[in-house]
Parts: structure tokens; sequence; C-alpha cells
């Protein structure tokens, strides 16, 4: 789940938002020239995701297709029977293979005749992701909430409606167009270099143009609410909080202060460094409480989740990205050398070392 962080200005580099307001559900931002900002609703407590359209000759590239439902393609009509009534989509690129991102990737290429353009892991991912309903991945599931201390009741909800958003996109197409870290890219008039990180997703894309100081950072870096940075059981034993902070340190080293952030949720922002401080600074805190919890008495992954989210009442949905998160800092953790983990039947548990 995506999470609130505390809004703390560092000296250095106050948040600035351009934008308080964000478009309407039929309308169309200029953030600047030939960058365009549109909002589509999501069907959760996320209840939003950001996708722009970057000049590109004749048309515009777009970043990112929103949800696969129907409500989205609803949207999606209005808008082109609307404010972006004649234009062309020349390419998609979609940042990462989470549904509320490439959930409408189909749906866009077929009706523009457009290439998808994507890292390699991430449309592997997304394949991966629209065929993960088997039998046998079921099981492992199962057994991966099992093992982190979830009874028989609460493994099924997560089985069923918590993992049932991950099947929410439109058929792929067959064919897409990598990208990838260090790539450079041409869209219309501009050149943007392609970062990309782990943690949230595994090859998550970002572009950055140095001449107009301009970062689209997906989900990477959010302007007021921290991405989910989880552990599945497809590899039970990522360190995705590691890959995560790793990320955030190497933007830091190779952004300016001074770049416009469009994030993928939220609004556009100004303060790159001051925010990532801060989203490093949220999980240091979460495995602080961790430590605390874990100190007199071993703890499973179950017991910890409502010590570290301990704000809101958790449907299904959010109970499942709240267990991935708590793995991925205890996976951290234990990497670090500030947990140790036991097997007790069948169920990890974990000390303060």
């Amino acid at each position: 789940m995506h999470s609130k962080t505390d809004t703390v200005q560092s000296s250095a580099e106050a948040l600035r938002y351009p934008w308080e307001q964000h478009p309407g559900p039929e309308e169309v931002v200029e953030v600047k020239p030939g960058v365009l900002w549109v909002r589509l609703k999501l069907p959760f407590r996320l209840n939003h995701v950001n996708i722009y359209l970057l000049a590109d000759g004749d048309g515009y590239a777009m970043v990112d297709a929103g949800f696969g439902n129907e409500e989205t393609i609803e949207a999606w009509t209005k808008l082109f029977d609307g404010p972006l009534k004649g234009v062309n989509i020349t390419r998609l690129i979609v940042t990462h293979s989470h549904p509320d991102h490439v959930g409408l990737a189909g749906w866009i290429v077929e009706r523009f005749n457009c290439p998808l353009v994507m890292s390699q892991v991430e449309y592997l991912q997304s394949v991966y992701h629209q065929n993960c309903g088997t039998e046998e991945r079921r099981n492992a599931q199962a057994l991966f909430f099992r093992r982190h201390g979830m009874d028989e009741s609460l493994t099924e909800k997560l089985l069923g409606r918590g993992q049932d958003y991950l099947k929410r996109v439109s058929v792929l197409p067959p064919s897409y167009r990598r990208i990838s870290h260090g790539d450079e890219v041409v869209i219309g008039t501009r050149r943007f270099k392609v970062i990309t990180g782990g943690g949230h997703a595994l090859d998550q894309v970002m572009l950055y143009c140095a001449d107009d100081k301009l970062f689209l950072s997906a989900d990477q870096v959010l302007s007021r609410i921290s991405p989910n940075v989880s552990v599945w059981a497809v590899e039970p034993d990522q360190n995705s909080l590691g890959e995560y902070l790793a990320s955030l340190a190497s933007l830091t080293t190779t952004l300016p202060y001074d770049v416009l952030v469009l994030p993928g949720h939220g609004v556009p922002f100004y303060g790159l460094k001051t925010r990532i401080k801060q989203l490093a600074d949220h999980h240091e805190e979460r495995c602080r409480l961790i430590a605390e919890a874990c100190r007199e008495v071993q703890q499973t992954s179950r017991a910890l989740v409502p010590v570290v989210f301990n704000k809101h009442v958790l449907d299904e949905h959010q109970m499942g990205f709240a267990a991935g998160e708590l793995v991925a800092h205890v996976n951290y953790m234990i990497v670090e050398g500030r947990l140790t983990a036991e097997t007790k039947d069948g169920v990890l548990q974990f000390r303060t070392t």
C-alpha cells in the first residue's frame, strides 16, 4: 500500500507544489510547453493515477495508460472526444507492470496503432501478472503467506480479492520496443535519459530531460505518499527495500535540486532531494518500530503488520500490500544484520540482533 509520509522540509531545499489542484475528470493541464497532465480515477484507496503526454512530432507520446477497466475506457473516450480531440498517440511508454499503469496498454495500442515501449523486465513481469492464476502459483502464494504467520482465513482473503488486483489489465500487445537504463530517447524536440530503478517494481522506467530540468519519476518518488515496496512469493528472499533505497541514493547523486518532478500519483513538485530524504527516513522509522517490537520477543510478520500499519483498518487489498511491505522490511533488516530469523513450526520468527 502507498503510505503517507511526514512533511519535513530541509533547509537546503523546501518542497514546493506549483499545482495544488489536479486536473478534473475531463480536463487536461499543460505543465510545460508540450507536456500535458491527465488524471484518471482508480477504484481503491489510492484513487487516481497520473498520465503524461509529451509532444512528439505530429502527436504525443503517452506515459502510462491507466487501470484496465470499463471506467478508464470511458474516461479516455471522453478525453479523446473532448480536450484531446484529434490528438494522435505516437507511442505508449509504460513505466512499470502494475495494473494502474499498464492496465489499458492493449486498448491504447490498438486504438492508435502505436508501439508499446517498456523495459524488458517490466514487459515480462506484465505477462507474468496476466498468467499468474495457475493452481501451482496459488499454492506458492498460500505457502508464502502462511510462512509469515498469516492464518488460513486471512490467507484465503489475500488470495482472493487482494490478488485479483494484478489481473486488471487489457490483453497486452504481443510485442514491444525495449528501453533500458542509460538509453537516450528523443521525444519531439526533447531528449530524455532513461533511468530505471527497483523496489516498487523490478525495473521501473523514469525519464529525465536535462535541458528542461524535467523528471518523470513514475512511482519511484511520489509527492506526498510513500510508494509500496513489497516482497512476494515469486521471490520470497528479495531485498526490494534495499534496491529501493539504492535507487533513491542514485537519484540524489545524479539529478539536480531544481528539477520539476512529474510523479505517477499526487501533484507535480519541486524539492526532489528533500523528498527523497523524507522517503528514506520514513522507511528507517518503520525499521526502528520493527526492531523495538522484536527486541524482547520473537515476532512473525503477521504480528508486526499492526505495529507498522497502525493508522488504518486494512481491507484485503490493503492487507496484501501491508504484508508484502512488512516482509520487505524484515528481509532488508536481515541483510543489514539488524534481525535474525528462525523457523518454528514452519513459520518465520524474527528477533533484533
